[in-house]
Order: structure tokens, then C-alpha cells, then sequence
């Protein structure tokens, strides 16, 4: 049945009513997305729209309100709800950023994703194994396919935050009867406790696995899903961290570092799993922190001291040459690169083996001076520097928001204080550092020493100082992940390429040796061997670097 003129007359009236709310150049960008993600698939001219074009549109018409709804520009793209999805989330993460959301926009925001992330796994490939290659019907650049997961996780965990917050807002007046929670507190209870599976941990979870699955077991993966499968494991990786599952956290990076990995198609380069999160400066600086905290808590200090070490490194150049704040998103590197300078404070004394560049050591030591000296004299300096440095460490459990209103209810939900518990893990682990750093700086002055003679420096009686002896080992005997030889680009760059962590071997953060014969302790230091070699090597690639930067940087005549 055709539509009557009449119909058509007003059905084209009601179209051009909604055209005429937002300009033609929004219209236009909304057209040429859709055709690059879904026609096209030119990568130049998605990246200038995505990372150029939004941005100004966004400054010029919409910088503290939101873009139109996905059904106001619905025709512009033919109505493809996956596409529409994207758009959706897209605006989302721009909305969120300039307002702060309300308990309605969190759950909203939820919705969202999960229709997005349903509709991906719908076109997605089989896992099956079985190649059924068909036309590539999807393009997203891997920066959109980071920053999609990356924003995903970032609200996961400022909802679970939020949760708290609201509980503790309720039971503060629970004891005083002539008190009621504020509104706002009261709506977001009635709204947290009707959508209690809103942004529940095992469905972020399933999420984030299935993406993985999708992009790494199919034959038929498009590059597409393929980055969504590499940038997933990072965000695994991170959600793993804030849960307190740093080996979790560690052995999700294992698709990444894979060495039978297939090349993925970046563009008209052809690159390995881990050159493909590396090129994406954000995706490897929370890969790298996370990794670099989970080594930590793992106490994996020599790990941790080199990951962290080398991409500090590579930030400290690309400030001095200003290469990073090209990059969007830059206002949060400064913040990330002063916690991880933090981190290196803390291994530069738990870890006697030094592995970290001469010109980190110098920043660290001038930057944390203070608590550096308090540490050095006894006091209490790890938890500052740690609180600090640490991320923001969640509880996904679902709070029982029926309790926060009666009378002697606890101030904070059941196991909710994922942070302070975090917080006195780490320093449990530190307090017996301090009596290891005493004994390690006697026995490094001698050859051979009575115990008894070796407890008496350690104020302690020598029954109770041998199984400090033990202990000693025990705390620096630690798994070091295998490296493979890096390219001198990669090198010059602070890429330490790794393997898979079922490959990691033991080893020791010890920089002396001993064993106990009788009552003598026999100590031998580690070998030090002058590397001539390493000097020169390092400052030829120090030199290639500064060369290669000198010729990207444009000098306008």
C-alpha cells in the first residue's frame, strides 16, 4: 500500500522539521562517518572525522550540551542500528565528560553499551575456528575501538564508586531519627536498588572475554575485531587490577604477546598484536601502569621497575619535544607519569638491583626526595607514595541498600572499602622491608660473619634473626617475565617486547649472594661487570631518537 500525497507532503514537512535543528555540517559528518565505517573504510579520512572533525563540531555547537539523538540523524546513515549505536556512544562520551552524569545517566549509559556491544557480537565471526570469510562489513579505527572499551570501563568503575558514595550518604543519618537522607540520595537508592544487575560485574566481564574470543579464535576476523579483541584483553587487564586479581591482570595480556599471533592489518601495515596496542599511545599507557602495579603486588619488583621504567623514559622525551600533547587525551598522561614515577620511588628501595635509566633514577630522586629520606631513616614512607600512586581500586558487589536506612547499620557497606584494603595488603608486604634493608646493608660490608655477631646489628636475638635469613630470600626470589631481543627502533622507543606469562622463569631481585655454613653467614655480591658496549649502544640509539624527532617537528618559515 503506496502512501497517499497527503501523506508524503506531511511526512516530508515533519523530516525537514527535525533537519532544520542542527546544521548541515553536522549532518554531513554523520553521512561521511557512516560511509567510512561501513562503506568506504578508508582510514585517513575515518581518522580526520573522529579525531579532527568531531572535535570542532563539538566546540562549535554542542561544547556543554549533547549532540542530537540517534533518531534525529537516523536518516543520515539509512537507519543501521549498529552504526546508530556507535553514534550513541560516541555523543555519550562527550556528554559525560562536560556533565556530571546522574545516577539515571550511569544506568543509561549501561543500556547503551550493552546494546552496542549485542549488536557487535551479532555481525561478529564465528569462534568456531571454521573460516567463513565474507565482506568486511564494519571499519573502526583502533583508536575508536580503545577509546569505546576504555570509556566502558572508566564508568564501570565510577558506578561501583557511586554506589558506595550513595550507601555511606544513607547511613550517616541511619541513627538520628529526626534525619532522612537528602533527596537525591533517597532517588538514587529507589534507582539503585531497581536496577540492581546495572553494570554487574560478570556481565562486564562476559563482555569483555567474548570480544576477546571473537577477534583472536576466528579465522575469519576482521581487523575490526581484531582490535576490539587486542584492546579488550588491556582493558581485562585493568579491570583485573582494580579487582585485586593482579595474575588475572597479568595473564590477560597473553593474546597481546602471543608469538604465533597473526599480523593485523593497520591501515597499509601489516603489525604484531603488541605494535598495534603500542601504537596506540593511551591503550599501552594503561596496559603498561596496570601491568606495572599488578607486577608490584605481585612482588615482581624487577618487572615492574622495567616496564615502568621504559615507558617513563619514552614520556620524558615526548614532553620535551612536546610529541604527546598532540595526542588527545594528554591532560591525563602528566597525572599517570607522576604516579608511575611514584611506583619507581617504592621499587628503587625494595628492588637493590637497579634496572631502571640513569635520567628516571635522577626524576625519581628529585621528585620524591622527602619521603625517599623518611624512608632511608625508618619512618613510614611507602603508604604516601603508594596512596598516591595507586588506582582506584573497586568492589563490584552489589551493596544490600535496604540496610543503610536502619538504625546502627555500618557506615560502609560489607567489604565495599576495596581501597583501604588494598592500601594495608601493600604495606603488610612493606613492613618487613625495613628490618630486610637493615640486614641487607651489615651484610653487604662483609665477606663472612658470625650470625650471632650479624643478629646483634639487626637487634635481634639469633633464633629469631635465622628466619630472617630465610625470609630475606624467600621476599626477593620472584617469576621474570622472558623477553625476546627488541628491534633498536623498539628500543629507542622504551617497547620491551615480551612473551606469554606461562614462559616466565625464576629468578632473584638480590644484588648479593650468601648461605649459612654452621654459624657463619658467607655473603658474595653480585658480579659487576663495566658493559662498555651497553654505554655506547644506548647513546647511539639516545641519538637516532633525538634525530628522528627533529625531523617530524615542522618548522614554518
Amino acid at each position: 500500500q503506496h502512501p497517499t500525497p497527503t501523506q508524503t507532503k506531511s511526512k516530508t514537512a515533519t523530516m525537514s522539521s527535525d533537519d532544520a535543528l542542527f546544521p548541515d555540517s553536522v549532518k554531513d559528518f554523520v553521512f561521511d562517518l557512516h560511509d567510512t565505517a561501513r562503506r568506504s573504510h578508508i582510514p585517513s579520512e575515518q581518522q580526520a572525522l573522529y579525531v579532527s572533525s568531531f572535535r570542532e563540531i563539538t566546540s562549535k555547537y554542542f561544547p556543554n550540551t549533547a549532540w542530537p539523538s540517534p533518531a534525529a540523524i537516523s536518516s543520515e546513515c539509512g537507519g543501521d542500528p549498529l552504526f546508530l549505536s556507535l553514534y550513541h556512544e560516541l555523543t555519550l562520551r562527550h556528554l559525560q565528560s562536560v556533565k556530571r552524569p546522574t545516577v539515571r545517566d550511569r544506568i543509561a549509559g549501561w543500556h547503551a553499551y550493552r546494546q552496542l556491544f549485542d549488536l557487535l557480537l551479532d555481525e561478529a565471526p564465528k569462534d568456531d575456528g571454521t573460516d567463513s570469510s565474507g565482506p568486511v562489513t564494519l571499519y573502526l579505527l583502533p583508536e575508536w575501538c580503545f577509546d569505546i572499551l576504555h570509556e566502558f570501563l572508566y564508568q564501570f568503575q565510577g558506578f561501583c564508586q557511586f554506589r558506595t558514595t550513595t550507601y555511606t550518604a544513607a547511613a550517616k543519618v541511619a541513627d538520628d531519627p529526626d534525619k532522612s537522607p537528602a533527596g537525591h540520595t533517597q532517588d538514587a537508592m529507589e534507582a539503585l536498588g531497581q536496577n540492581r544487575d546495572a553494570w554487574a560485574v560478570e556481565t562486564v566481564l562476559y563482555y569483555l572475554h567474548r570480544l576477546v574470543a571473537v577477534g583472536t579464535r576466528s579465522k575469519s576476523a576482521s581487523a575490526t575485531y581484531r582490535f576490539l579483541a587486542y584492546f579488550s584483553s588491556v582493558t581485562l587487564s585493568r579491570l583485573e587490577c582494580l579487582l585485586g586479581d593482579y595474575r588475572a591482570s597479568i595473564a590477560a595480556l597473553d593474546v597481546i604477546y602471543d608469538p604465533e599471533a597473526e599480523l593485523v592489518a593497520v591501515g597499509e601495515d601489516m603489525k604484531s598484536p603488541e605494535e598495534l596496542v603500542n601504537g596506540v599511545f593511551p591503550a599501552r599507557l594503561s596496559l603498561t601502569y596496570h601491568a606495572g602495579v599488578s607486577y608490584l603486588m605481585l612482588r615482581r619488583y624487577k618487572d615492574s621497575a622495567s616496564i615502568l621504567g621504559g615507558i617513563c623514559l619514552f614520556m620524558q622525551r615526548g614532553f620535551k619535544t612536546g610529541q604527546l600533547r598532540k595526542i588527545p587525551g594528554s591532560e591525563q598522561f602528566n597525572k599517570l607519569f607522576d604516579r608511575m614515577i611514584a611506583l619507581l620511588a617504592i621499587l628503587s628501595h625494595i628492588c637493590p638491583i637497579s634496572v631502571v635509566d640513569d635520567i628516571i633514577a635522577s626524576i625519581v630522586r628529585d621528585k620524591h626526595a622527602n619521603n625517599l629520606s623518611k624512608i632511608e631513616a625508618g619512618e613510614e614512607g611507602y603508604e604516601d607514595l603508594f596512596i598516591f600512586a595507586c588506582p582506584k581500586f573497586v568492589n563490584p558487589a552489589v551493596p544490600d541498600y535496604s540496610q543503610a536506612l536502619k538504625p546502627g547499620c555500618p557506615a560502609v557497606p560489607y567489604g565495599q572499602d576495596a581501597y583501604k584494603l588494598q592500601v594495608q595488603h601493600f604495606m603488610n608486604e612493606m613492613s618487613a622491608h625495613t628490618s630486610l634493608r637493615k640486614m641487607r646493608s651489615y651484610m653487604s660490608l662483609y665477606t663472612s660473619i658470625e650470625v650471632k655477631q650479624l643478629a646483634s646489628f639487626n637487634d635481634m636475638n639469633v633464633e629469631e634473626f635465622q628466619s630472617w635469613l630465610t625470609c630475606f630470600k624467600h621476599k626477593m626470589r620472584q617469576l621474570e617475565r622472558g623477553t625476546v631481543v627488541a628491534s633498536t627502533d623498539s628500543a629507542s622507543k622504551g617497547v620491551v617486547k615480551g612473551t606469554k606469562s606461562n614462559q616466565d622463569k625464576a629468578g632473584t631481585a638480590m644484588d648479593i649472594h650468601y648461605n649459612v655454613t654452621g654459624n657463619v653467614v658467607h655473603v658474595d655480591e653480585a658480579e659487576k661487570t663495566r658493559q662498555f658496549e651497553t654505554f655506547f649502544m644506548k647513546q647511539i640509539q639516545n641519538n637516532d631518537d633525538i634525530l628522528r624527532q627533529l625531523e617530524n617537528i615542522k618548522i614554518e618559515h
